[in-house]
């Protein structure tokens, strides 16, 4: 039949189209490369680029893939697997801003964000841009793209995967995420609980002290310091995401291909 008429076998290009369909999940969702922020043409110049990058390697087999909508999903589900690794350490920062916020009693202080053009909460938003400007700086951004080009020697286009299972997979992250969150946020969740339980004592023996008034106050200049104090561990932290990141990405592609 000739390929030029049938849109689904399109030979050799269709390993091209379906890496392409793999690269767009995956600047759906990775941090950075999915900010509003970026404009929709640089999005599709960067996957144009990688994909004709990565070319070589994706013709080395012969394009024997067809383009049909399962295999379609299929790439977007490995894309987006491979940008969700990324997304759920740097959710983990945004659940620590809002933990952080819910116990210092700065719930209420929301701030547009300029990345997603929503309401959320100030120190959220300081701590996801500062991960996502710790990750950069540790070679983040490439190193979603070596784990991109790694998938197709593990996985190559159009190959059969384990679907249900990757879903479960991905779904799993989410514990992921509130861990990491809870780890970020527990010294200024401790120290805050510390200071709460102090002001409640004070007041049983000295209540003709004004504790309620003070308690607002000294929540917020507590947390704030003590974060203050943490945020040099935060670097070390992310230092270490790399490795956590090659180890999902490496489990995601172990359970896919099953």
């Amino acid at each position: 039949m000739n390929t030029l008429l049938n849109p689904f076998e399109l030979g050799p290009a269709a390993a091209l189209a379906l890496f392409a369909t793999r690269m767009s999940g995956l600047v759906m969702v990775a941090p950075a490369y999915s900010a509003r922020t970026v404009p929709p043409m640089v999005k599709a110049g960067l996957i144009v680029l990688v994909t004709a990058a990565l070319a070589p390697l994706l013709l080395a087999g012969g394009g024997a893939a067809a383009v049909a909508p399962a295999s379609l999903l299929t790439e977007l589900l490995i894309g987006i697997g491979l940008g969700l690794g990324v997304a759920v350490l740097v959710g983990a920062a945004e659940v620590a801003g809002d933990a952080i916020s819910l116990q210092t009693g700065l719930a209420g202080a929301a701030s547009l964000d300029p990345l997603t053009q929503q309401q959320s909460q100030v120190l959220s938003d300081f701590l996801r841009m500062l991960v996502i400007t710790l990750w950069l700086g540790v070679g983040g951004h490439l190193l979603m793209l070596e784990a991109l080009a790694d998938s197709v020697s593990l996985l190559p286009p159009g190959a059969a995967v384990a679907g249900r299972d990757g879903m479960i997979t991905l779904v799993a992250l989410g514990s992921t995420l509130f861990a990491l969150g809870l780890q970020i946020a527990a010294p200024v969740i401790a120290a805050v609980f510390v200071a709460n339980l102090a002001m409640g004592v004070l007041a049983r023996i000295a209540p003709q002290l004004q504790i309620f008034m003070l308690a607002y106050p000294l929540q917020i200049v507590i947390g704030v310091l003590v974060l203050a104090l943490v945020l040099p561990m935060l670097g070390v932290t992310v230092s270490g995401w790399p490795e956590q990141y090659r180890s999902m990405v490496s489990n995601l592609m172990r359970v896919l291909g099953r």
